[in-house]
């Protein structure tokens, strides 16, 4: 009978162990995860999450409280009851009551008190030089109803984008668009007082649109956000077509916005993986985040080309306003797109109102 073998001096035990049964809570809890991923455009769990830090909306805040106060400053100036010896709409509210709407059909001041304060003018511009309005011209409302409105739509698109991208980012885009619509509408501008406001606005509009069209896929709900955005751009243009408020602002802010979104709005952020729910649904999470990550850098020559446009329509449209040139000349019919005339106002050069009588 053969001798067994002598024993090894070294034994190594190697337990394989059956993985655990994935349980019912684990398994749904990895699907709803991932579908998560796929977000609302206007109510995705990370913005959730983070409208509860009050600090992630305060540049639209700020935008908003400044206008409002611009507004009550524009109105205090104007004192309509004593300029016009009571002849004002809604004159319960004494030296802040408003034009009569014949003259202002927003509820707002009168033409020269919009002159006063900075609105802008072509005479401004070519004959007395006053460049200093294009700083102050996006800070004026036409009126109260042109306030409500505009600051509604900026606060249901800004703080969107900021809480989704960033406090910077939407203080860029706020600012640059604004700019970039003034200059625009500093081109058509005619003899009559004008004020544009909403060419931030506008400018949030284009980039909302912009990351919108970028993260197509991403989102659940793209039409609904898409019908919104149209939606506030085409109520807001529609109030464009009455005096004072400046349409070609409104354009030049969108697309400096869109452009701007182009560059500078990437995909937004997933929410966080959370501790101690390992294995598949963490690497599918990862995965996800570092495809995020090669988005942002996989398309340089898009976002060059955005860029350079926008540089581009901002020295342009600079240089134009400098040297004094008048779209209406070369666009009859564009006068139509800032302001529409009718019986109940009008479009041509205003006089003021409210001046006191000699």
């Amino acid at each position: 009978m053969a001798a067994e073998p002598p024993p090894s001096k070294l034994h190594t035990q190697i337990d394989i162990n059956a993985p655990p049964p994935c349980s019912a809570d684990d398994s749904s809890l990895a699907t709803e995860t991932l579908r998560e991923q796929r977000l609302s455009f206007f109510a995705s769990r990370y913005t959730r999450r983070r409208r509860r830090r009050r600090s992630d909306t305060w540049i639209i805040s700020l935008f908003v409280i400044l206008h409002v106060l611009a507004f009550a400053l524009t109105m205090a100036v104007n004192d309509c009851w004593r300029k016009s010896h009571g002849d004002c709409a809604l004159g319960a509210f004494g030296r802040l009551s408003f034009q009569p709407l014949r003259e202002n059909p927003l509820l707002g001041p009168s033409a020269s008190t919009l002159d006063e304060v900075g609105a802008l003018r072509r005479t401004f511009l070519t004959e007395n030089h006053k460049t200093w309005r294009l700083f102050t011209f996006p800070c004026l409302h036409a009126g109260a109803i042109h306030l409500v409105i505009n600051l509604c739509s900026v606060v249901f698109i800004g703080i969107h984008l900021e809480q989704e991208f960033g406090t910077l980012i939407a203080g860029l885009i706020y600012v640059l668009s604004s700019f970039n619509g003034t200059l625009v509408a500093a081109l058509f501008v005619e003899k009559r007082p004008a004020v544009g406001s909403s060419a931030a606005l506008y400018g949030l509009l284009g980039a909302t649109l912009s990351a919108l069209i970028q993260n197509w896929d991403l989102y659940t709900n793209k039409f609904t956000a898409l019908a919104s955005v149209l939606l506030v751009a085409i109520g807001n243009f529609l109030l464009g077509l009455l005096p004072y408020v400046d349409n070609f602002s409104n354009l030049g802010g969108f697309v400096s916005g869109f452009l701007l979104g182009s560059v500078l709005l990437s995909s937004p952020q997933v929410r966080e993986v959370v501790q101690g729910k390992g294995g598949l649904l963490d690497n599918d999470l990862k995965s996800s985040i570092k495809s995020r990550l090669r988005q942002k850098l996989d398309r340089p020559v898009y976002r060059s080309v955005c860029l350079f446009l926008f540089v581009l329509m901002l020295a342009g449209c600079l240089v134009a306003v400098l040297q004094g040139i008048d779209m209406n000349q070369y666009c009859k019919w564009c006068r139509y797109v800032d302001c529409v005339p009718s019986k109940r106002w009008s479009c041509s050069e205003m006089e003021a109102f409210c001046e006191v009588c000699n």
